[in-house]
Formats: C-alpha cells, structure tokens, sequence
C-alpha cells in the first residue's frame, strides 16, 4: 500500500479533534464544562510540549529501538521518549482546576482513580528510566514489572472492597446485570494490570496509542457524566491531554510517551471503568487492545508448540502485536494509525446508538 503524505497524519490529528470535541458537545447534557476541560488539556499539553521538548532532548532522553521490531523503526533511534511525563501531569491540573471553578469537591472515586493512575505511570517511569540508563530494552525485569502491577492493583481493590459502595454486578446490554459475587473482586484486580499491559503493548506505532486510547476515555467520559461528573471531567481531560500530545506524536514523531504514558493511560482506563460501573463499556472500548495482546499470545503459543529439533517454530503473523504484521505487509503506520482510530470510533459509534 502506498503512503499517505506526511501532513495527512496531522490532518487526522484534526479530524479526531473536532470529532471528540463534536459528539462530547452533543451527547453531553450542559457539556460547557466538559468541551473547556477538552479544549484546556489539549491546549496545555501542547504548550506544556513545547517547553518539555527541548529538556528531553537536551537531557538526551532518546528511545532505544528493540533488536527484533521492524528494521524500519531503527531510523526513529533517538526520538525523544517519557512523553507521559508532561501530558499526564496536564491531565490532572486541568480536572483540579475545573472542579475549584465548579466548586465541586475531589470524590474518594476520582482519587482513587487518580492514585491508580500516577502509580502506574510511576511504574512506567521506572522502566523508562532503566532503559535510558542501560541503553538497552532491558528495563524492569519482567517479573519485578508485574508484581508491581499486581500490588497497585491489589491495593486500588482493597480500597474500593473497604468502601462498600461498588455493587459486585456488571451492567450488560438488555438491562441485564450480571452478579459476580467474589469473583467481582478477582475482575477488579484484574483489570488495571491487563489494560495496562495491553495499551502498552498497542504503543509501538506513531499516534497509535494516544489516538485510541483519546476515543476510548472520550467514551468512558461521556457514559458516567450523569452520574460520576468529577470522574467524567478526568476522563475527558485525559483524552484532551492525548489530542494535544499528538501534536508531537503523530508521524513522524518528535516524542514518544514511553511506559511511562501507555501503563497509566491503561490505568486510567481501567479505574474509571471500574469505579463508574461501566466495565461492559470498557471492554467493548478496549476490543483493539485485546485483540493486540491476543495476537501476541497467539504468536508465541504457536511459536513453541510448532518448535521442531532446530529449535525454530513457525508463526500466525509475521510480527506481533498486530500492528506490526500490518506494517510488514506493506500498510504504512499513517494508514495503520487511521483504520486503528476508526475502528475505535466505530466501536464508541456503537454504544451511543445502542443508547438512543
């Protein structure tokens, strides 16, 4: 397939803007405040880029490309990373500010979320910053990583088991509540260390992550404004905090948001699905990440259930995640980045007709 020009990617960028910006506005019942928390975590987190750039370059804070990704990814050796480190701190302000022009008080549901939020862009930091230092892919050591996951989200479950007030049921399609009981609880631990990993591996393309993960809190936001505004505006802001991110992540990036961005918007993610009830909407939002972590576990079951006496197994994909089996089929990541956002789109368009 041939490739789209190199404005094409700032022109999606766009799109997808005035797209969020359009359906927030019109789903959303006195949506004033939420297009301003949309408009003010975009805006300052391209300002805040601006001002971050620089020092991240100066600081030689450059992403190491792994050995065994797409050879055409070597020429983004260099490129700046720890993106998360700026927009997510953007993200926050903002929401803290509106609720003091709202007078609204910060809820124990919203920080919780925001604790699951910063713990796991502090994990992601970690990593980052054993990368940079070793020059290598070698950052936590898998496992450490991992259980650092598991105690965030352990903890995140315990704090919400102690407050009593999240019913152990799961609302699906139909008015059809499904009651979990124990295993409610099992689902809630869960989740944030599975988004987390599976945004983080969808994070290997220029916009990838941050345009879909925009739509999906977009989503998330406008589902639980009636009832949860405070988490809403958190949410909303969060996807503005990636529109204006991606004004410096669209191909061909200037920065990227390494695991310090793509383990805490996963979080985030995560604890806004849980705390505001909306785990069926989370799934069906997160049905592209899925299908990028399936694709992995896939690659590698197949791999070493087909490994002959050399060693060497066969494979389903040419490379995993997804993505890069496209890119080795001959898509171009602009091409790849928009079919991946429309596909989101479709998946949000979905669940507001389902809501006429």
């Amino acid at each position: 397939m041939t490739d789209l020009p190199v404005n094409a990617s700032a022109w999606l960028v766009v799109g997808l803007a005035a797209g969020l910006a359009a359906v927030v506005g019109w789903v959303v019942p006195q949506a004033a405040w939420w297009l301003l928390t949309l408009g003010l975590a975009t805006g300052g987190t391209a300002l805040a880029g601006a001002l971050v750039l620089p020092w991240l370059r100066r600081w030689n804070m450059g992403q190491v490309i792994r050995q065994e990704g797409p050879q055409a990814h070597f020429q983004k050796a260099g490129t700046p990373t720890m993106g998360g480190m700026f927009f997510l701190p953007v993200a926050v302000l903002v929401t803290l500010l509106v609720l003091w022009m709202q007078r609204l008080p910060l809820s124990a549901d919203l920080g919780a979320v925001l604790v699951l939020t910063l713990a796991c862009e502090a994990i992601g930091a970690v990593d980052d910053g054993l990368i940079l230092q070793a020059q290598s892919n070698r950052g936590l050591a898998p496992r450490a990583k991992l259980a650092l996951q598991i105690l965030v989200a352990v903890g995140f479950t315990l704090w919400l088991w102690w407050r009593g007030n999240l019913p152990p049921t799961i609302a699906l399609p139909w008015n059809i509540t499904l009651n979990l009981g124990l295993g409610f609880w099992v689902l809630v631990g869960f989740v944030p260390v599975a988004q987390s990993n599976a945004v983080n591996l969808t994070d290997g393309l220029d916009g990838l992550a941050a345009g879909t993960c925009a739509v999906a809190l977009a989503g998330l936001g406008v589902a639980c404004a009636p009832t949860y505004p405070d988490v809403s505006l958190f949410a909303v802001a969060l996807a503005g905090a990636c529109l204006g991110f991606l004004v410096y992540n669209h191909h061909p990036a200037q920065v990227f948001m390494g695991d310090t961005g793509s383990l805490a918007l996963g979080g985030a993610l995560a604890g806004i699905g849980i705390v505001t009830q909306n785990l069926w909407l989370l799934l069906l939002l997160s049905l592209l990440f899925v299908w990028e972590t399936l694709t992995v576990m896939a690659q590698v079951w197949y791999f070493k259930a087909t490994k002959g006496p050399d060693g060497v197994g066969k494979r389903l994909f040419k490379m995993t995640p997804y993505h890069h089996h496209l890119e080795l089929s001959g898509w171009s990541e602009t091409q790849i980045v928009a079919c991946f956002w429309g596909m989101e789109a479709l998946l949000w368009g979905s669940w507001l007709w389902g809501q006429r």
